[in-house]
């Protein structure tokens, strides 16, 4: 079993690609055919009507988990869809094992609608710190990297979140209502203030990489899986950004946030927004 973070740190100097190359053959054999392409049967909800999974998502991360813990022997999965079989699958963020953070297709919703809005999520962590992450938008043909200290790139150039523009508003992808508790509502109705503006979030992974290319903000999210946040907040941190909870403290993958929580372009205006959510609480 690999323990070390030096062997992760040499894990990601030699595999790095490799995990790109399992990201995209997962994509391409279990997604992509089945994009536009879905019968009903195909279909099914989990919690609710705005909770759906698709063959494509348990296809798909079945093809990650056999390919991955390939690539990095001694390696676990936590998925969405094997934690939504079994949630004791989850406890293995808090193990000591080197853990592979999935989402195979996060979007689910926009996927069965026909959008492009949706990504393939994958993010490689030890004793609760994530040291790489890969997010592909594959109806997009869009790759993003970020491995922790050696920065992020999208389709090979450099992602730099940069800071807003001073005196414009904030722009700020929000959870929806749908998913949030009375007191999540209050806190979220900090951010109805002057020079903010808010919208309902798409796919998680894709508002994370829209602030680390510098076109969004901020986000202002409510719920904890690791397999929604774990990726693309590295993303934004490789890229110049920063995250805080509700507490005033990073968020962390391995839980008990104070939430709302948002991840911002940088660090000014993740205090900014936190401070909001904070009022509005």
């Amino acid at each position: 079993m690999i323990v070390d973070i030096e062997t992760i740190d040499e894990f990601l100097t030699h595999r790095t690609s490799d995990v790109e190359e399992a990201v995209r053959q997962a994509a391409a054999t279990e997604i992509m055919p089945r994009f536009r392409q879905l019968a009903a049967h195909e279909i099914d909800q989990k919690t609710g009507p705005h909770d759906l999974v698709t063959d494509a998502d348990r296809k798909a991360e079945q093809y990650l988990t056999e390919a991955l813990t390939a690539l990095l022997p001694g390696s676990v999965v936590v998925g969405e869809e094997a934690v939504h079989a079994d949630p004791a699958t989850y406890d293995a963020i808090r193990g000591t094992a080197p853990v592979w953070i999935v989402d195979p297709v996060d979007g689910t919703r926009q996927f069965v609608h026909g959008d492009p809005g949706f990504c393939t999520l994958v993010a490689l962590a030890l004793d609760g710190v994530v040291h790489a992450s890969w997010t592909f938008a594959p109806a997009r043909d869009e790759f993003a990297t970020a491995i922790r200290g050696r920065g992020a790139v999208l389709d090979g150039a450099p992602l730099r979140s940069g800071s807003p523009a001073p005196g414009r508003d904030l722009d700020i992808a929000t959870s929806h209502p749908d998913y949030t508790t009375d007191e999540q509502k209050r806190a979220l109705l900090g951010l109805r203030t002057e020079g903010v503006v808010t919208r309902p979030c798409g796919s998680a992974g894709l508002e994370y990489l829209a602030i680390a290319r510098g076109e969004l903000d901020a986000v202002a999210f409510s719920w904890e899986a690791a397999w929604d946040h774990a990726a693309g907040l590295l993303l934004v941190e490789e890229a110049g950004g920063a995250h805080l909870t509700l507490a005033g403290e990073p968020f962390r993958i391995t839980g008990g946030n104070a939430l709302p929580f948002t991840a911002s372009r940088d660090a000014a205006t993740a205090r900014r927004v936190a401070g909001l959510l904070a009022g509005g609480a």
